[in-house]
């Protein structure tokens, strides 16, 4: 049966009044900063070397930072060709391949909810790994690796493709949603039917459940970070020998302390921006089972899922840049002077003077 509340999951063309323009701005602007994010990790992680030994491996952080970046290219580079073709044709994602039935529907939807998803679950990756370098060194030290760094992102593809396949096995669904260039979860359903709302609702609480797990990590990462910055502050009592072998026992124990502020402030502002993005489609899924919705207000109910679902997709768009912005010195220099000097600067400048305020991750 045809949902009452989607007009256009069965058309075969782009609704009239709608444009190719704004998708292809963002295409372009996403797959730009993507690019250059992925050019400055190679650019820090080349630049890092001499600085290692040669057989020295990049920080776990860096690797979590590469498989973010590459996930959000990889979703911006097969979801958005195929709006931008539906455009150029004027055909719905239903209609490109009019054979295949809705194959590429179910295809677009299928990336969609898999992309948001694998993003926000490297997103905890990298703020569990930040926690744990300040709040637990010693088990960071022993048991967590670039190797085992580089098996989050199989990981979380292996978990993301079970779960978003749900719906091929009849458990959610998937639906075309107007001007007919986006298909994504279905979120309403006229019959109330329990499997399709329920598998919106599990990935609407997924989404929140991870988003929350983010916050509070990066906010226990926050209280570890200002646990060390007090026990830094004792160290003028103590004599300058004394002061010299705690700071080396500092500095053993977890990275330095400029180099994790950086980390943490990327992952602060990342972790804004996720929340801002996720929390519209969070609500409107939760709101399609929750609260009775009339078929005379379907128009206005699927403009709403819309525009949450238009939210969900700017995360692989802007992602990039707040890291490109965040890598450029000017920005950090004015971070540091603003955050750093007032606060740490007496504490941590014999600490830090050796190495250099542009850290690599």
């Amino acid at each position: 049966m045809r949902p009452l509340f989607y007009r256009c999951c069965n058309t075969t063309s782009v609704e009239k009044g709608n444009s190719a323009t704004m998708g292809g701005v963002l295409f372009s602007t996403g797959l730009l900063g993507n690019l250059l994010a992925l050019g400055l990790l190679a650019r820090s992680g080349l630049r890092s070397c001499p600085r290692r030994s040669p057989r020295s491996p990049p920080s776990v952080f860096y690797v979590l930072v590469c498989g973010l970046t590459v996930t959000d290219l990889l979703g911006k580079s097969l979801v958005s060709p195929f709006v931008l073709s539906a455009y150029a044709q004027n055909r719905s994602l239903r209609g490109l391949v009019p054979a295949s039935g809705s194959w590429l529907c179910q295809t677009f939807a299928f990336f969609m909810s898999f992309f948001g998803l694998a993003s926000t679950l490297q997103l905890l990756a990298m703020a569990l790994e930040c926690w744990l370098s300040l709040g637990h060194p010693f088990f960071y030290r022993r048991y967590i690796t670039p190797r085992r760094g580089a098996l989050v992102a199989p990981v979380v593809g292996a978990f993301c493709l079970a779960f978003c396949s749900l719906p091929f096995a009849g458990f959610g669904k998937f639906v075309q949603y107007c001007p007919g260039t986006w298909c994504f979860i279905q979120m309403v359903h006229e019959e109330r039917s329990l499997s399709v709302l329920s598998y919106s609702v599990l990935y609407a609480s997924l989404m929140l459940l991870l988003v929350l797990a983010i916050v509070l990590c990066n906010l226990s990462a926050m209280r570890s970070l200002y646990a060390m910055h007090l026990r830094l502050r004792r160290l003028p009592r103590s004599g300058a020998k004394e002061q010299a072998e705690l700071a080396a026992g500092e500095r053993e124990e977890t990275p330095q302390p400029l180099e994790e502020l950086d980390h943490l402030l990327l992952l602060a502002l990342m972790t804004v921006l996720f929340t801002m993005c996720s929390l519209p489609l969070i609500y409107r899924a939760y709101y399609g089972v929750f609260r009775a919705v009339h078929e005379k207000n379907g128009s206005v109910e699927e403009i709403e899922d819309l525009r949450a679902l238009r939210f969900l997709s700017v995360i692989s768009i802007v992602d990039p840049w707040i890291f490109i912005i965040f890598r450029t010195s000017v920005f950090r220099m004015f971070f540091h002077k603003i955050f750093i000097r007032p606060l740490m600067y007496r504490n941590w400048h014999s600490n830090s003077c050796g190495t250099s305020m542009e850290s690599s991750l």
